[in-house]
């Protein structure tokens, strides 16, 4: 009909016939780019190889550098993308944690170390550790839950209770990855601060009985006895601790040595229930997301730097 634009066609189409006309333009629009289109394929792929080499050499030979370039990405990557689309609700949550995070930093870092300073950074690096794994799980429900169609039964539409879950699910992994490595930084700084332990694996001033070598302070509980707020945990190697930092050491800290003389630690005594074992896959995943994170966005835009080198943007 004259007089009637293409686009006035659209709006009165279905999403669905909407989205099937769009795709056959594009279709269309990229007719005859084929060995255009594979020669981009290959680049990707030949740079994810390159790159996942890389990356893991780099790991391996240089562990610290590597880990602390991954962590500032981590951090700033993100805070990137949030400022550019408008995530005013990821940006406010974003700032608390780095405001708060920071403190814990500059406590642990300071010298002399105060007595309290240790079980306030396990605190809050637990506490984070927990709500990450909570609100993790809770997003994968409810990904699941949308999946099986059980958002109908609330009336729910598909597309919310699915947007809900992804973005729950990708706060529990972010800032459960952000937080182990924190927490590894400051157990690393703490503990040779204390001074029972240093790089040599030797400590460098004895041990009292009665004192836990993470926090410093006395230990009132046996380790026969039940603890009205916590118990006190022994390690293989004979020496005893407040169960809450050892176990902040080990979990939170990913530390896998007795923080007084070095010897490995038994992580399924550390473990002995079900729901703690699912930690260790919970650590692979959040090591998967931390390469998601970090490298990928630099890996595509090197991708996009190289394509249009090439002229094939």
């Amino acid at each position: 009909m004259a007089g009637v634009h293409p686009q006035d066609d659209l709006l009165k189409m279905s999403h669905r016939e909407n989205w099937r006309v769009q795709h056959e333009r594009l279709h269309v629009k990229h007719r005859g780019h084929e060995a255009m289109h594979a020669e981009m394929v290959l680049i990707l792929v030949a740079t994810l190889v390159v790159a996942q080499i890389v990356l893991v050499q780099w790991k391996q030979r240089h562990h610290r550098s590597y880990n602390l370039v991954t962590l500032v990405q981590m951090w700033v990557v993100p805070l990137y993308f949030t400022i550019k689309l408008y995530w005013w609700r990821f940006l406010s949550m974003w700032g608390v944690f780095s405001v708060i995070t920071s403190y814990v930093i500059f406590r642990a870092t300071r010298k002399p170390l105060s007595c309290r300073t240790p079980r306030m950074v396990y605190k809050w690096f637990l506490l984070i550790y927990k709500l990450s794994y909570a609100v993790g799980v809770l997003g994968y429900l409810a990904i699941m839950f949308t999946m099986f169609g059980f958002n109908v039964f609330f009336r729910i539409k598909a597309e919310d209770s699915m947007d809900v879950g992804v973005i729950m699910l990708f706060y529990g992994l972010y800032y459960g990855v952000m937080g182990r490595d924190f927490a590894e930084i400051c157990s690393d700084y703490m503990a040779s601060t204390i001074g029972y332990y240093n790089r040599g694996g030797m400590p460098s001033r004895s041990l009292s009985g009665d004192i836990c070598a993470v926090c410093g302070q006395r230990i009132l509980v046996e380790v026969e006895e039940e603890g009205f707020i916590e118990d006190t945990f022994q390690l293989s190697c004979g020496h005893i601790f407040h169960e809450f930092c050892i176990r902040g050491w080990c979990i939170v800290g990913k530390k896998q040595t007795c923080p007084y003389c070095n010897e490995k630690v038994d992580l399924k005594r550390m473990m002995n229930n079900p729901w703690e074992k699912t930690h260790v896959l919970y650590g692979q995943l959040l090591d998967w997301l931390r390469y998601l994170v970090a490298w990928q966005p630099i890996i595509i835009g090197i991708v996009h730097g190289i394509n249009f080198s090439l002229g094939l943007e």
